[in-house]
């Protein structure tokens, strides 16, 4: 009999957020409106001809090197292209960092928490060992993650913006965090929504790369290009660094419909400030009404909000699967009662509201009518 490694078989995999057509097929619904898993609500059309003739080679393998966008993104950010490293999601660049930098069980990797699960899993699964530092305010503690760095520390994750929190640390922040991590501490920054923020003092992390070469600063086409089918994401990190990575990566992990998708979707500039104008004005609005219905919430800069909802969320999310509406439920995370919602169109933002409502009427808890 095969034998399976213990850490392997006690490690509970991760749940990403129902897909619609899942609860299509489960509940016999016509229409669904999916506030789970951070998408943008507008299915990019403008990529259609690219990715039409991009049909026409689909019997051969794409380009390895990603070669013209790794152009593209290396002029739009004016970095070496030999920083550049592609994936399959940015998340797959989590699996490459842990794959080049924990090479003995139980070196250790510091996260956040709450924080993307996936940090925390992968790290497991690499036989690392994971040191939590709870937030402070729904932010991270860069003092309590700094007192948790020891001789044996290899990566620390930081999210900015962090999910499921929506908060950010501010350029100041995370330079003076720079300046006491030892140099041989890889510092993993996922900017996943980076898109998104529109705020000052939002870190230029590139920046940081011109003195410190123990940084990796992920990136994405999954969210606010809204190519979460494709799977493409990229890091920019030392020369040395990517060196290693683009040597434990699959040959041919980014697939070359991505490939010619994103090219487009960086091309398209006022599509992207279109799409985050409209997520920011949807976001006010949704403020405004879980504000009126009484419900904590956290401020944002990202395209989704985390609600403390203070009473049993599972039910609420049964509630609401009935009614098409999926959203998520945090207990997972090791958040009992908290949910995020993605912000979506208006009318399906208005659908989530008037649900919520609903269900807070009919458990007497309070009285509102929309």
């Amino acid at each position: 009999m095969i034998k399976i490694d213990k850490t392997l078989r006690n490690i509970k995999g991760y749940i990403p957020g129902k897909p619609t057509e899942e609860l299509k097929r489960e509940l016999k619904l016509k229409e669904v409106y999916k506030l789970a898993s951070n998408e943008i609500p507008f299915s990019p059309l403008y990529i259609k001809k690219a990715v039409e003739e991009e049909l026409k080679n689909i019997n051969r393998y794409p380009e390895g090197n990603c070669f013209y966008l790794r152009k593209k993104i290396a002029k739009k950010f004016r970095v070496k292209e030999d920083q550049i490293v592609f994936g399959n999601g940015s998340d797959e660049i989590v699996v490459l960092a842990l794959r080049s930098f924990i090479r003995k069980k139980n070196e250790e990797v510091i996260v956040g928490f709450p924080t993307f699960l996936i940090y925390e899993l992968q790290s497991k699964i690499h036989q690392a060992k994971v040191l939590r530092v709870p937030f402070k305010n729904y932010r991270y503690d860069l003092e309590g993650m700094l007192k948790a760095i020891t001789k044996n520390t290899k990566v620390i994750f930081i999210a900015n913006p962090d999910n499921p929190c929506g908060t950010y640390l501010s350029h100041k922040e995370i330079e003076e965090f720079l300046d006491r991590v030892p140099s041989q501490v890889l510092i993993f920054f996922d900017e996943a929504y980076y898109e998104f923020v529109d705020r000052k003092d939002f870190p230029k992390s590139l920046e940081f790369l011109k003195k410190r070469k123990n940084l990796i600063i992920t990136r994405t086409f999954s969210k606010a290009y809204g190519l979460a089918g494709l799977r493409i994401g990229y890091a920019i990190t030392s020369s040395s660094i990517a060196e290693i990575l683009n040597k434990v990566r699959e040959p041919f992990n980014v697939n070359r419909i991505a490939q010619r998708a994103a090219l487009v979707a960086l091309e398209n500039k006022e599509v992207l400030k279109r799409v985050c104008n409209y997520i920011k004005k949807e976001r006010e609005y949704l403020y405004q009404q879980l504000a009126r219905l009484n419900l904590e919430f956290i401020k944002s800069v990202t395209n989704f909000i985390l609600v403390n909802f203070k009473r049993d969320v599972d039910k609420l999310n049964s509630y609401f699967l009935k009614k098409g509406i999926i959203i998520r439920p945090l207990t997972s995370w090791g958040l009992k009662n908290f949910f995020r919602v993605t912000v979506g169109k208006h009318k399906e933002n208005v659908k989530f509201i008037r649900e919520l409502s609903n269900y807070l009427k009919k458990e007497e808890i309070y009285d509102y009518r929309i």
